[in-house]
């Protein structure tokens, strides 16, 4: 039975092996590091020029318009047609007061406004008596002057007496002194028309104040029902229910709309630099994964959020520490999508698109 032995040329072939990797060892080290840094640096720098178009912003919100429904007038809560969460349009009735208190103050304020127009009637009249009255004075007046030069003649002949003379000469002054008054009583009466004899009673300040009166009534009864301002859904109904007191400008449920949603982004200010309004905008919104809507940047915030704080930072103290500011972006929304409603608030994400690329120059 024969052995296998080993041939004597393999330690040798082995030992050249050896020998080769440790001749190419000194050299494909380096390479290999440089080559690694050389790559690295490549992808740094194809990385920074591609970067900086785009600004991702998590601090964003949902928005949109809503109001607390109120009146400026106060009164019971007579009906309350609508439900929570119901979709209203423009000019729907949300609730309504009860409606008797400002009917009495519409007619108080017609029939006073109609008493006021009899009133100015008469006295239009009333001055057209005045300068009747006027006028007959006139008349006696111009009697008396002519008794009085009758009598002045007579008195130096002894054919009247000194006092049928000095009665006459007084009742012609007392007669003077009548006819300014009744001038002056008509003036006064001619400056209540406006003066105008013939005045529009329309036209006259004392008709317009009581008209206003009408018109204020009025527009209380109109205010005594509340519609909706726009359309939209309908919260908190449940707090007002018919029979309570709901005093004026009081809260009395809310009102979201549903058609004019925008979002609200916070960026720091370092993420600014190329933002500019038009700038197209990605939108994803948490509660809808997988999905997009496409918007765009209406406006940027002309000063940082923390301008409207309570408590605006002190840069003067001498314990000043800098922040980085945050500035409000406003995003409006170009597109809905059925089935996928946006409410105010939801917690969004947005990729702006800057449309800024950078080149080797912006290095040095």
């Amino acid at each position: 039975m024969s052995q296998t032995t080993a041939s004597p040329a393999a330690p040798r072939v082995a030992e050249a092996q050896t020998r080769g990797r440790t001749r190419r060892s000194p050299l494909l080290r380096p390479l290999l590091m440089l080559g690694g840094i050389v790559i690295v640096a490549i992808a740094a720098l194809i990385f920074w020029l591609t970067g900086g178009r785009y600004v991702s912003i998590d601090d964003a919100y949902i928005q949109a318009p809503k109001v607390s429904v109120a009146t400026d007038v106060s009164g019971i809560v007579a009906d309350v047609p609508v439900h929570e969460g119901q979709v209203v349009s423009k000019g729907e009735v949300l609730l309504r007061l009860d409606p008797l208190r400002f009917q009495i103050a519409v007619s108080e304020a017609k029939a006073n406004r109609d008493s006021l127009v009899s009133d100015l009637k008469a006295e239009v009249l009333d001055y057209q008596r005045m300068l009747r009255d006027v006028r007959v004075k006139q008349a006696q007046l111009a009697s008396d002057q002519a008794n009085l030069q009758r009598f002045a003649n007579l008195v130096k002949s002894g054919g009247v007496t000194r006092a049928e003379y000095d009665n006459s000469r007084f009742q012609v002054q007392a007669d003077q002194q009548g006819v300014d008054a009744l001038k002056v009583q008509a003036e006064v009466q001619l400056a209540k028309l406006g003066g105008n004899p013939t005045p529009d009673i329309m036209h006259l300040a004392q008709y317009r104040a009581a008209q206003a009166k009408v018109d204020e009534a009025e527009r209380q009864l109109r205010r005594s029902v509340i519609r909706a301002p726009f359309a939209g859904i309908v919260t908190q109904v449940d707090s007002v229910q018919p029979g309570m007191y709901l005093g004026a400008s009081q809260a009395a449920f809310g009102l979201v709309a549903t058609q004019r949603a925008w979002v609200t982004a916070n960026p720091k200010e370092t993420e600014l630099t190329w933002v500019k309004p038009g700038d197209a905008v990605t939108v994803t919104v948490d509660t809808y994964p997988g999905h997009h809507w496409k918007g765009h940047v209406e406006s940027i915030s002309p000063v940082s959020g923390s301008e409207f704080s309570v408590l605006p930072a002190q840069n003067t103290s001498g314990n000043w520490v800098k922040v980085v500011q945050r500035i409000p972006v406003r995003i409006v929304i170009d597109e809905q999508k059925n089935g996928l409603p946006l409410r105010a608030g939801m917690s969004v994400e947005a990729d702006i698109d800057t449309g800024h690329t950078r080149s080797l120059s912006d290095l040095f």
